[in-house]
C-alpha cells in the first residue's frame, strides 16, 4: 500500500535525522522524534526504522546509508523487533566501537552518558541557522 505524501514526508525526514548520528554513538526514539517538532511520535520513529528497506532495494533510504543500529529505547536498551533482531544491532553498534552490555535477563545495554549523541538540534539545521546568519550579516554591511 502507497504511503500517503505526510507519511512519506515523516519516513524521509526520520530517515535524514538518524543519518546524522555519528558513528560510534547513540540516540532514542524519543530523541529523533523531539529533533523532528514531534516529541510525542518515538513510536513512529521505531515503525520508520522497521520498515527501512533493505540495502540494494533500489530506494533512496535504505540499511545500507541509514545506521538504524544507532537508535534505541529511553533507557538505553535495544529493542526486539523479531528474532535474532536485537542480537544484530548489538553486533552492528559493538563494530562501531559501541559497548554493549547484556543483563541476566539477555537485554542489551548502552551506557548514554559514554555512547549517547543528544544535540538540541540536528548538525544540518545549526549548519543552515550559521549560513542563514551568515547572509544577513553580509546584507548588513
Amino acid at each position: 500500500m502507497p504511503r500517503t505524501d505526510e507519511a512519506e514526508f515523516w519516513f524521509n525526514a526520520v530517515y535524514s535525522a538518524v543519518q546524522e548520528i555519528p558513528r560510534g554513538k547513540v540516540t532514542s526514539y524519543g530523541h529523533i522524534a523531539a529533533l523532528l517538532g514531534e516529541p510525542k511520535r518515538p513510536r513512529q520513529v521505531g515503525v520508520c526504522l522497521k520498515h527501512l528497506p533493505r540495502e540494494g532495494s533500489g530506494n533512496f533510504f535504505h540499511g545500507g546509508n541509514v545506521p538504524w543500529q544507532r537508535v534505541v529505547n529511553s533507557k538505553g536498551m535495544i529493542s526486539h523487533r523479531g528474532p535474532g533482531s536485537a542480537e544484530r544491532q548489538a553486533e552492528a553498534l559493538r563494530e562501531e566501537g559501541v559497548e554493549v552490555t547484556s543483563d541476566s535477563m539477555g537485554e542489551f545495554y548502552v551506557d548514554f552518558s559514554r555512547f549517547g549523541w543528544f544535540p538540541a538540534e540536528l548538525p544540518s539545521e545549526a549548519a543552515e541557522d550559521e549560513a542563514d546568519d551568515g547572509s544577513e550579516d553580509e546584507g548588513a554591511q
